[in-house]
């Protein structure tokens, strides 16, 4: 058999910014229900849910999703997709997408090109990056920058504004945004959780800093998603006002 492409929606309720938001409605669904066909029109072998409540539980089921419950103590998403793999009898080889479910305009192309890394036999993980062509975005510690080396090798991740520019006179730097979705080889997942988290990790917040203090490699893919990524109340609330007026544009 083949490498088979699994994607896994991380899917919590008790985020600290937005409590209950798989399950926020947007355009009369709730948006887990969003990621969840976007996923679908993918490439992707198969994709399940993987949630710590029965809420989220059930909502997923009445869509005709699947759907698989998590302990709810897991640090982060890698941690919650590790115990969801478990339960998919997977190969080594086989590639596990963690992707977020607070993305709900994510596309198969998006994802097609981060699978597409994977035709290469020594990338074990991998993830997406965009150039960043507003001033604002490079300076929001909201929004994670990377650096990569001429192979597109990540060699930091920072929320702060990277490379940093010593010289006004010196060359314009290329600044590209960090997207949380995720790949990786399930033998190299099931290391990964394993890993007892690292001092840039704790620093930054940022849970992929750990594996490059381990030595592990993160391989990217440059696109142009537009799509938005909703964190609060008011990001749902912007993202409802845009597509209210596009409609209106019609």
């Amino acid at each position: 058999m083949g490498t088979r492409f699994i994607g896994i929606i991380p899917a919590r309720y008790a985020s600290t910014r937005f409590p209950g938001k798989p399950l926020a409605l947007l355009q009369g669904k709730p948006m887990i229900q969003h990621v969840c066909e976007h996923v679908a029109s993918s490439t992707l072998d198969q994709y399940v849910v993987a949630t710590d409540d029965e809420r989220i539980f059930e909502c997923v089921r009445s869509f005709g999703g699947e759907v698989v419950m998590t302990a709810p103590s897991h640090p982060s998403g890698t941690d919650r997709c590790g115990e969801a793999a478990r339960t998919l009898q997977l190969n080594d080889d086989d590639v596990v997408i963690n992707i977020q479910g607070d993305e709900p305009f994510i596309s198969a192309n998006e994802i097609g090109l981060l699978t597409g890394l994977f035709e290469n036999p020594a990338v074990h993980i991998a993830t997406l990056v965009k150039p960043i062509d507003d001033p604002a975005v490079a300076t929001d510690p909201n929004k994670v920058k990377v650096v990569t080396d001429r192979d597109g090798k990540a060699l930091y991740f920072s929320r702060l504004p990277i490379p940093y520019v010593r010289d006004a006179n010196g060359p314009a730097p290329t600044y590209l945004q960090h997207l949380g979705i995720y790949a990786y080889r399930y033998k190299t997942l099931c290391e990964l959780v394993r890993l007892t988290p690292s001092t840039l990790e704790q620093c930054e917040k940022l849970e992929q800093l750990r594996w490059l203090e381990n030595g592990y490699s993160i391989h990217t893919a440059s696109c142009h998603y537009n799509g938005i990524g909703i964190d609060t109340p008011a990001d749902l609330e912007h993202v409802q006002n845009l597509l209210a007026k596009q409609n209106n544009d019609l």
